[in-house]
């Protein structure tokens, strides 16, 4: 009996990663096709990777979304990491409240935060184009920064920052020199969530956007009603693009950590030797 429940658990769990993960990989597959079918694989070619980068349109998309995506990294790095600081030296009370309000854009469904800026912008008569997209990028990228950062804090000796003072560094330079390396890899952490999270946001870009400024998400939604190949290829190259940032979320942290294991141990070796 336990073996076919086993059995069980193991093909509704690959029916679930095929539901997930053949449509994507069937819009990778196609971007590569020679022909314009979307059903039919002619052969391989990069013709449409080609006609992509020889669209205005598209490359100006590129280019939002790559601007967008920098800035809201950068910005939203640098205030989430300083808020999580701050409050890690801040009462409970006053630390746990923030911690719920900071949950809050994250349990919030997209639409409702697309909405909310939307008003916002609306009701301060602010015209909505790429520099609304970027603050609305940066205010939803925040709490993920905090939130990769508090649990890097929380591991630090409480005493550390009051050392370096008390051996001559000013508030600057044990923030930057003793805080700041130990909690390094929550920083990279936070603001490769946030990138991802920002290139690929549709909803919130769309609400918050003007006329003439769209990423890629929002392009691909206007041409995807058209039998247009090199919506394949930009799909494609979205997809490679987070790949590649959930890759170096995941894998930079367990290859510092084998290091620090193989250095431990060699450490280890070596005074026992002595």
């Amino acid at each position: 009996m336990e073996k076919k429940t086993g059995i069980f658990e193991k093909i509704w769990f690959w029916i679930i990663i095929a539901f997930f993960y053949l449509p994507i990989l069937y819009v990778v597959f196609f971007s590569f096709n020679k022909s314009k079918s979307l059903t039919n694989f002619t052969g391989f070619s990069l013709r449409w990777y080609e006609r992509m980068f020889e669209s205005r349109p598209i490359l100006e998309a590129i280019g939002y979304t790559v601007a967008c995506a920098v800035i809201a990294t950068v910005v939203s790095t640098i205030a989430g990491t300083i808020t999580a600081i701050g409050l890690s030296k801040s009462r409970k009370v006053l630390r746990e409240a923030i911690h719920q309000v900071n949950n809050l854009p994250m349990l919030n469904p997209d639409i409702v935060t697309a909405i909310g800026f939307m008003l916002f912008f609306t009701s301060l008569r602010i015209e909505t184009g790429f520099w609304t997209m970027v603050l609305a990028h940066i205010a939803f990228c925040i709490p993920y920064v905090i939130l990769s950062v508090t649990p890097k804090l929380r591991s630090l000796d409480p005493n550390m920052a009051e050392a370096a003072l008390d051996l001559g560094c000013t508030p600057f330079q044990a923030l930057w020199k003793v805080i700041v390396p130990q909690i390094r890899p929550g920083i990279l952490s936070g603001a490769l969530i946030a990138f991802s999270m920002s290139f690929d946001d549709f909803v919130i870009s769309l609400f918050t956007t003007g006329p003439g400024v769209s990423n890629i998400s929002i392009y691909v939604y206007g041409n995807v009603k058209r039998v247009n190949p090199t919506i394949n290829a930009l799909s494609a190259i979205l997809v490679f693009v987070i790949t590649a940032v959930l890759i170096i979320v995941n894998v930079i942290p367990m290859i510092r950590e084998r290091r620090k294991g193989k250095n431990v141990s060699a450490e280890m070796a070596e005074g026992g030797a002595r």
